[in-house]
């Protein structure tokens, strides 16, 4: 029987780098200032500035959704939120939220697009809303979050939970949002790009839910995030459990299909709407310092060429801090990422 420490075996021998990959300079031994806490990044490339947004609590100053700025990848400085407070209507949506949870960001249709969660933890009657701006150069004129209000919604019964968004355009110009955790899986919905949202017909939300991963009860998954390469779509998700510090069991995998829809499938042919379906990319097992536990909740930068997986992790000697992480994302001869 294929156990996952057999999986986690296979992942260690996969993920040993090429020479080229392993003289490739560090970033996280770079890193400098506001790198904690972070937790759920996610980034862009406005210019010449790295924009960084991550979950934050209503009792976290400066406010909601922190946002973080740097020139280089490796100088961080936390510049502010992208809300000062919830909006008036969150609580009615969800009651007892104290947070948001989880952002994404992109651009369509030359709007940038900040996608978040609302929701309270282990319920599913959860809510995903967005943000707009015309740019992120805060010093530009035609600079300001618009509220969007809500895209998405569950609510208990659903066998879904909206939160942990992610977008991703297909080569034909169509525009996809993933999302889930927890409860039956990660899911698929097609997004409107003219409204950021799902298309509506008379009786509302008008584009089906396609499922793309799933794990059995009580084997966590969430944090969907997908990219195209070479004809191939590549499904990202966090496996197992975030949020305790240095005993968290965070870590991720990945899936390719040939439609953004799927089937997503790993490198050994396992579907990803199987049980453990997915290459591990992510594992504290994988870390030489054994410090930074959990890692997950990733996003993929593309930039110049180049490709990078953010994401954050624990770390083990400052009391469990959830802590900005950054890899260059290498490519296997078959076709696989790999974090060096």
């Amino acid at each position: 029987m294929l156990t996952r420490r057999h999986a986690l075996a296979g992942a260690l021998s996969a993920a040993v780098p090429t020479a080229a990959q392993a003289a490739t300079p560090s970033l996280n031994d770079r890193m400098t200032g506001d790198l904690s806490p972070v937790h759920d990044p996610c980034i862009i490339k406005q210019g010449a500035t790295y924009h960084l947004f991550c979950t934050s609590q209503a009792n976290q100053k400066p406010g909601l959704i922190h946002w973080r700025t740097s020139p280089d990848l490796v100088a961080w400085t936390l510049v502010g939120a992208v809300m000062p407070v919830l909006p008036d209507w969150a609580g009615k949506e969800v009651p007892g939220t104290r947070g948001a949870w989880a952002p994404d960001i992109s651009l369509i249709d030359g709007r940038y697009h900040l996608y978040y969660a609302l929701s309270t933890f282990g319920k599913n009657r959860s809510v995903i809303a967005l943000q707009t701006t015309a740019t992120l150069d805060r010093s530009d004129p035609a600079f300001g979050w618009r509220d969007e209000g809500v895209v998405l919604g569950s609510k208990p019964g659903d066998d879904f939970n909206a939160i942990d968004p992610n977008i991703v355009a297909t080569p034909d110009g169509r525009v996809w949002m993933s999302f889930g955790s927890f409860w039956s899986g990660l899911k698929l919905v097609e997004i409107d790009p003219g409204t950021g949202k799902p298309p509506l017909n008379k009786n509302g939300p008008g584009a089906p839910l396609t499922a793309i991963a799933a794990r059995p009860h009580p084997d966590a998954i969430e944090a969907p995030y997908i990219i195209e390469r070479d004809g191939w779509f590549y499904l990202f998700a966090s496996f197992d459990f975030c949020c305790r510090g240095a005993d968290s069991t965070y870590y991720t995998v990945v899936g390719r299909a040939k439609a953004v829809t799927g089937p997503y499938v790993d490198r050994n042919g396992k579907a990803m709407l199987m049980k453990d379906g997915g290459l591990i990319v992510l594992h504290a097992d994988l870390d030489p310092t054994k410090r930074f536990r959990g890692p997950g909740h990733v996003a993929v930068l593309r930039d110049a060429g180049r490709d990078y997986i953010v994401y954050h992790a624990y770390d083990a000697k400052k009391g469990g801090v959830p802590t900005l992480r950054i890899q260059p994302l290498a490519w296997s001869a078959d076709g696989w990422p790999v974090a060096v």
